[in-house]
C-alpha cells in the first residue's frame, strides 16, 4: 500500500519543495504526499503544496487556549488526513505528548546539525550554526530522526557530514547544510520508512537492505 505522507510547515517551505522535487523524481518509493499542514495561515509553504496539488490545512496554536486542546486537535487532524508518516519541514510548534505517542516513530524531523551535537532546547534555525561556527567545529552536518517526548532526542534514521569553512557565516553554513545534507537525507529517510526498512530496536533505528 502506497504510504500517506503529512508534512507539517510554518514558512517558506525549501525542505517541502525537497520532498516534492524527490517524489516526482522517484526518489521518494512507495509513498505520496497526501497534505501539508501549516502553523501559519501566510507560509510560502502553503502556496508550493497548491501549485502541486496537493490538500492544505491550518492549524494554530494561539486558536487554543490550552495545549493540550492544541495538541488534540492537532492529533486528530493527522489521523483525519489517514497520515502514516507525519514529517516536520520547519514546523516551528512544539509537538504535544498526544501526538507523539498516537504516531510513535511514525515523525521524521530533520535537524541542521549532528546529533547530538548542537541539539535540544533552543537549538533551531540559525543558531544551531551560530553554536558550530562559534565552537570552531570542521564539520557539521544534519540528521534525519524520529522524533519522541525529548526535543532532538529521537532514534536517528540518517546522517549527513558537511564541511565547515573558515569565514562561513551562520547563513552560509545554514545555505551549505541545506543543500549538501538535509534536501538529500530528508527525502531518503522518508523512503526508507515508506518501503517498510526502518526497525526501532532499543530506541535504535536499524536499516535492513
Amino acid at each position: 500500500m502506497m504510504k500517506k505522507i503529512v508534512v507539517l510547515v510554518s514558512g517558506g517551505g525549501t525542505n517541502l519543495q525537497a520532498l516534492i522535487d524527490s517524489q516526482k523524481s522517484g526518489i521518494i518509493k512507495n509513498g505520496k504526499i497526501t497534505c501539508v499542514i501549516s502553523s501559519n495561515p501566510n507560509a510560502y509553504a502553503l502556496t508550493r503544496a497548491t501549485d502541486n496539488d496537493i490538500d492544505t490545512a491550518v492549524i494554530r496554536r494561539k486558536d487554543f487556549s490550552k495545549f493540550d486542546e492544541y495538541d488534540e486537535a492537532l492529533t486528530e487532524l493527522l489521523k483525519s488526513k489517514n497520515a502514516d508518516l507525519v514529517v516536520l519541514a520547519g514546523f516551528m510548534t512544539i509537538l504535544g505528548h498526544k501526538v507523539i505517542s498516537a504516531f510513535e516513530n511514525k515523525i521524521i524531523n530533520i535537524h541542521p546539525a549532528l546529533i547530538p551535537s548542537f541539539c535540544g532546547e533552543g537549538f533551531y534555525g540559525l543558531r544551531v550554526h551560530e553554536a558550530a561556527l562559534k565552537k570552531g567545529v570542521k564539520i557539521s552536518g544534519a540528521t534525519a530522526h524520529f522524533v519522541n517526548e525529548e526535543c532532538d532526542g529521537g532514534p536517528i534514521i540518517i546522517q549527513k557530514a558537511v564541511e565547515v569553512k573558515y569565514g562561513d557565516t551562520p547563513e552560509t553554513l545554514q545555505k551549505r547544510i541545506m543543500e549538501q545534507a538535509e534536501w538529500k537525507i530528508l527525502p531518503e529517510a522518508v523512503s526508507l520508512f515508506c518501503e517498510d526498512k526502518i526497525k526501532v530496536i532499543d530506541d535504535i533505528a536499524v536499516i535492513s537492505e
